[in-house]
């Protein structure tokens, strides 16, 4: 029988002690069931193995089948920015906090792990939102986000002045301390503690979270996720404004500067137990009450 996965690679965050305990078992549970098994190279150091098949991340998209993240949601996004321009399926392995994006727990994982490698698993596309900046009409930098694009200045509680157009029809002006722009994955991060709603993961749907708004009338909104989303920062605002995406990369942003969040042409596959359930993984996550009976 053919398998589903040949080729594997595995990426785990550098010099934690629980991900590197982990990525071993996991190299030596592949390994003997003949896979072959590529380690990225960051993480690769920590590993007390001889001979091993060490790559960047982009050859491990390039290469592989399937991913396995071991680490917390925050270095699992880092991966995901980068294996989402791949056709590969990614798993995550908790070695976090939250674990909103990281299935499997490193306790139970190799009973869940052989039956997603025999095909019992369900996966979905996450979308990923692009940034970029204009000056004068010409880009300046992009980079891309799986959670959200947050705008905001480089110090905090300094309020910032823009407009924001949705798909060039003006929406509203602000002074706040910024906006996030999130995507339904990253509905349960930033965006959450900032007031905004939670969307479920099917919906193709961007979320606008004004950050402390210079008005009590201001609220988060939803538009179509095939908006396009342009932010354009009043001249008045001081020199050291930024985006950021994930919390990661940062954007330099100057004052005039025109800031467009769309979808990217990537997508992010997802790979799941057969009982993944996420309105379980929101109670179990978010201390939400179970059934009454």
């Amino acid at each position: 029988m053919s398998r589903i996965y040949n080729t594997i690679g595995l990426i785990g965050k550098p010099n934690h002690e629980g991900a590197s305990a982990t990525i071993t078992a996991l190299y030596q549970f592949l390994t003997d069931q003949n896979y072959k098994v590529l380690i990225e190279s960051s993480v690769a150091p920590s590993i007390n193995i001889d001979k091993l098949a060490i790559n960047t991340l982009i050859e491990i998209g390039e290469q592989a089948d399937l991913a396995i993240v071991v680490g917390g949601d925050g270095y699992m996004l880092g991966a995901a920015r980068v294996l989402s321009c791949f056709d590969i399926g990614v798993i995550g392995v908790n070695r976090g906090n939250l674990g909103f994006l990281t299935d499997l727990s490193p306790d139970e994982l190799i009973e869940p792990l052989q039956a997603i490698l025999n095909g019992k698993s369900r996966s979905e596309q996450r979308f990923v939102i692009e940034a970029e900046v204009y000056r004068h009409g010409k880009l300046k930098s992009s980079n891309s986000a799986v959670n959200e694009a947050v705008l905001h200045a480089g110090k905090v509680a300094s309020m910032i002045e823009f407009e924001v157009y949705i798909d060039e029809i003006f929406m509203f002006s602000q002074r706040s301390d910024g906006l996030i722009v999130s995507t339904p994955t990253g509905s349960t991060a930033y965006s959450m503690s900032a007031g905004g709603p939670i969307l479920t993961p099917n919906l193709n749907a961007l979320s606008l979270v004004p950050m402390f708004p210079h008005t009590l009338t201001s609220r988060p909104i939803v538009v179509d996720g095939n908006s396009e989303i342009k932010i354009v920062l009043a001249n008045e605002n001081y020199e050291n404004l930024q985006v950021s995406c994930d919390g990661h990369v940062i954007l330099a942003v100057m004052p005039g500067d025109e800031v467009i969040i769309r979808k990217s042409q990537y997508t992010l596959r997802l790979i799941h137990p057969l009982d993944h359930d996420y309105f379980n993984v929101l109670r179990s996550k978010l201390s939400w009450g179970n059934k009454l009976y």
